[in-house]
């Protein structure tokens, strides 16, 4: 064997290595490999001409099985093969799994142009073979289900399945099951797959409405943005058959999340939004009944309830998002995980989540890879989502190759072992097998699967642009090149499927369609305003008015309710063995909920995720190390020390009640908050909490506090009561750990959009978070929740304060005396409690400290009325972030003008030396009482 390359050494070391296996346990390795050794030894013993005959086609004592194969019976005349004969079949074995691990770099999936040379290395020579062997007759064709064959026909097999207009990658999957699947699938059925004439039928209609759509706009608003779909119309087929064939396997709804770049196209050909909303937008016509500011058209998301060609009906939605491409992945992922949990029982086959992605994107933005390393964990699983690529070879001017630096653009997939169908998108009939493949999958296996589909973009990355600044060589053979319509219309007349009247009076009646539509338009016809619909637990709900936020709602539970959630928070499971710290902790639990009825920071929390449950409302708390908390303050879930079996009393409080959904997520703040956000956009009766291991990682998912968070009601008209828990508090930890930029969120506050919070009582705790669910509207919660004040002997709370009353936006001083008052201090968080030893220490009943619970919306009405009670004292804003961070800008901003004490204004949140944190605290405390 010294004559084979490296490539073949190795492919027949692989050979070989199966044979092993397969004589030591023939159910071992697959069928069809069973089958070749089963053939290789029986030539082995009784020569060629036992079953072939160096391609004579002579057989001894051969006869066809009913499948049509040739089975021998052995011939004492038969002579021993030769020892180059078994090397080349080994070789040719080696052959057919290059083929399938790489043939894919030989596939001819560009339709611009010739692939770059990859050197796939599947030429003959590369495995000892040449134009010599072709007619010889190989058992190997065994592995490829077509029985011994003769090279030449083995050859012409692999090129069609593997190098064709798709390129199959799938041989990098580890599960054996699962590739086996996916080999027989495709090894069976590329060869022979042929639409019906109504799948080709529809597959051209579903062309015809995507080209005519963008030729008609392209006609009648010139120059206007629409990010086109041109080049890449297939789009509009593959997804209208993965949504049909979802439909068809019991998918009863799909979540589609997309950029911009054919959005108008999906709006309303795969989704039926009326083109008469679409043209309205480019009009520039405000909608009836649009709440807040509204988005540009081809960011809005859509809902509809939609009847396949078989007669089956699936819920469609397309999630609205930000041009921030890929960001509205995680929101997708959360929102199908959420329908899943409430609507399906967990039955992750009757949701799908489809995300289109841009080829420059899906390589480019980190959220992919986040959002994918979440595919198969018990917290964020969905039950496997199918990608679509549209990828035109560009990335608004930059070229592939500066682009990413592996060779395809959707490699990530890899990570999880999600197969990947490359496919040339001037061929919709490949595409249509790629997307029928892919759905299968996808339900079989519950898990990601992505279809690259390589087409072009015909003009530049939006209709102003001139594409040949940068691409003129490109662009000149997209001029010259016929769209997939005309392409695929052309191939049926050709084939004799379709007739060319047809295929013209289905462009003309189209034409005539959206024309009739466009005059509506002008002739301002009303427009009903649809935006997307979420489901109907939404409908229960109505948006906020400022009155609403004058006073909070009742969140009182009762004493019976409370005691059942205490017993459980304090009970082990029989046998249940704890270290020696959780024992001590569960202890102070129950000294706090009978003893002395104070209760710390960590009861109260879990109290109220206690309570929620018990109201049959699910309560999903995720991040960085949630279950214990990052300063061990939480314990939701407790571990055996002895076989580390895990523990969540709030799942046993009482027969039938909702489960606590808390995990440790995976070290992303980005994708795990878009997740989130997701989850609460499905849900408004759930209680969705995102914690950051320390405030300032929230920094790492700007972008959906931004986007989504703050503006998604205004522009979108959607609301979501996502809560933010952000460790904040300045106790010496340095610039990371102590601020997590309670600025930012203020900044971003405007409209009643969000609610931005600082607490410093566990039953003010206790209620707020009750009170995201009280009130018969969502807004996103934002809470510099307490580091330290976690095990602060002052911050506990009477347990009566959880069985009455309600979230106090602004809590007076309990202290001072008010008539003797000359100096208020106003201040929010953890700074209180160092206000409050100074206070205490120099018995100043002269002082008052008020603490401004709740920050946004401003609690004007109830401050003013704490605020009456000291007419003629002095008013100070103290805060411990530097004067440039915080809070007094907001209430500037806000009409408070108020003189501040504070750090001086900083580049960096704190200092990392902790002398000189006491001193700068100790200054701001000092300065408070002079």
């Amino acid at each position: 064997m010294d004559q084979y390359s490296y490539i073949a050494n190795s492919d027949a070391a692989y050979v070989d290595q199966l044979y092993q296996s397969y004589k030591q346990d023939p159910q071992a390795v697959d069928e069809s490999w069973q089958q070749f050794f089963k053939g290789f030894e029986f030539s082995l013993t009784y020569g060629e001409d036992a079953g072939h005959n160096g391609g004579s086609g002579k057989t001894n004592g051969a006869s066809a099985n009913g499948n049509g194969q040739t089975t021998t019976k052995p011939d004492a005349s038969a002579k021993p093969v030769d020892a180059s004969h078994a090397e080349k079949e080994v070789s040719v074995a080696s052959l057919i799994k290059a083929y399938r691990s790489r043939g894919h770099l030989l596939a001819k999936t560009n339709p611009l142009k010739a692939r770059k040379d990859r050197q796939p290395r599947v030429d003959l020579p590369d495995y000892a073979l040449s134009d010599a062997d072709l007619d010889t007759v190989f058992e190997s064709g065994k592995l490829l289900g077509i029985g011994p064959a003769t090279l030449r026909v083995i050859m012409e097999s692999l090129r069609k399945i593997y190098a064709g207009d798709i390129g199959f990658e799938y041989m990098y999957i580890r599960e054996l099951d699962v590739k086996n699947w996916l080999r027989n699938k495709i090894e069976k059925e590329a060869l022979v797959f042929t639409p019906s004439l109504d799948e080709k039928k529809r597959i051209l209609e579903k062309l015809n409405e995507a080209t005519v759509f963008e030729n008609f706009l392209a006609t009648k608003y010139l120059g206007q943005k629409r990010f086109s779909l041109e080049g890449g119309e297939v789009t509009i087929p593959a997804l209208d058959t993965i949504i049909s064939q979802a439909a068809s396997m019991g998918v009863e709804e799909v979540m589609i999340g997309m950029a911009h770049r054919g959005r108008l196209n999906v709006l309303a050909n795969i989704l039926g939004k009326s083109y008469e909303s679409i043209f309205d937008g480019f009009e520039g016509n405000v909608p009836e009944q649009v709440h807040g500011d509204g988005d540009v058209k081809y960011h809005l998301g859509y809902s509809s309830l939609i009847e396949t060609k078989s007669g089956k009906q699936i819920s469609v939605k397309l999630a609205p998002n930000p041009s921030h491409l890929e960001a509205v992945n995680p929101v997708v992922e959360g929102f199908v995980r959420a329908q899943a949990d409430e609507e399906y029982n967990g039955d992750f086959t009757k949701i799908m989540p489809i995300l289109i992605h841009g080829d420059a994107a899906v390589a480019g933005q980190g959220i992919v890879y986040e959002v994918t390393q979440m595919a198969k964990l018990a917290g964020y699983q969905t039950g496997g989502t199918v990608h679509f690529v549209i990828n035109n070879q560009i990335g608004f001017t930059t070229d592939f190759d500066d682009a990413r630096s592996s060779i395809y653009c959707s490699d990530v997939a890899k990570i999880i072992d999600a197969p990947i169908f490359h496919v040339n998108g001037d061929d919709p009939e490949a595409v249509i097998f790629c997307a029928k493949l892919a759905v299968e999958f996808r339900e079989k296996f519950k898990r990601d699967v992505f279809i690259d589909m390589v087409c072009y973009r015909r003009y530049g990355h939006n209709e102003a642009d001139e594409p040949k600044f940068t691409q003129p060589t490109m662009y000149n053979i997209i001029e010259k090149h016929a769209n997939p319509r005309e392409l695929y219309k052309d191939l049926l007349i050709e084939r004799g499927d379709v007739d060319a009247e047809l295929a013209t009076r289905m462009d003309t009646e189209f034409k005539k369609q959206l024309q009739d539509r466009l005059d509506r338009v002008k002739q301002k016809a009303e427009i009903p305003y649809k935006p997307l619909r979420l489901d109907l637990d939404w409908a229960e709900l109505r948006f906020s008015e400022p009155v609403d936020f004058d006073q909070s709602p009742e969140t009182k539970i009762s004493a019976e309710m409370l005691e059942k959630i205490g017993k459980a928070l304090v009970k082990l499971p029989e046998g249940f063995k704890p270290l020696k710290q959780i024992d001590k902790l569960l202890k102070d639990r129950q000294a706090m909920l009978t003893d002395t009825k104070l209760v710390n920071w960590g009861t109260a929390e879990l109290l109220a995720y206690g309570s929620l449950l018990l109201d049959g409302k699910p309560v999903r708390l995720s991040g960085q190390d949630v279950q214990r908390g990052t300063f061990s303050h939480r314990h939701a879930v407790l571990h055996d020390s002895e076989t580390n079996q895990s523990y969540s009393s709030l799942d046993f409080i009482e027969e039938g009640q909702q489960k606590f959904q808390i995990y440790n997520s995976l070290l992303s703040e980005y994708g795990v908050l878009g997740f989130e956000y997701g989850y609460a956009m499905a849900n408004p009766h759930a209680l969705v909490i995102w914690e950051a291991q320390f405030g300032d990682f929230s920094n790492g998912a700007q972008l959906i506090i931004d986007q989504f968070i703050a503006a998604a009601e205004s522009k979108w008209g959607i609301q979501n009561g996502v809560t933010l828990l952000l460790p904040h508090g300045y106790e010496g930890q340095g610039p990371e750990h102590s601020n997590a930029r309670p600025e930012r969120y203020l900044q971003l506050y405007a409209e009643y959009n969000m609610v931005v919070a600082n607490i410093t009582t566990p039953a003010n705790f206790f209620h707020l978070m009750r009170r995201q669910l009280a009130w018969e509207f969502r807004k996103p919660l934002v809470i510099m929740s307490p580091k330290s004040l976690l095990r602060h002997p002052k911050c506990v709370s009477p347990v009566d304060e959880l069985t009455n009353g309600l979230f106090q936006e602004v809590l007076d001083d309990s202290y001072a005396q008010a008539e003797k008052v000359k100096r208020v201090l106003l201040c929010t968080g953890k700074v209180y409690y160092d206000l409050l030893d100074k206070q205490q220490a120099d018995q100043r009943d002269d002082v008052a400290i008020v603490r401004l619970e709740q920050l946004a919306p401003l609690p004007k009405k109830q401050l003013d009325a704490v605020l009456a009670r000291y007419k003629d004292a002095k008013l100070f804003w103290v805060q411990e972030e530097p004067e440039n961070m915080g809070y007094w800008t907001y209430l500037l901003r806000m009409g408070i003008h108020l003189p501040i004490i504070s750090r001086k204004a900083a580049a960096s949140p704190a200092t990392g030396y902790p002398k000189i944190h006491t001193q700068e605290q100790a200054d701001i405390v000092r300065r408070a009482f002079e």
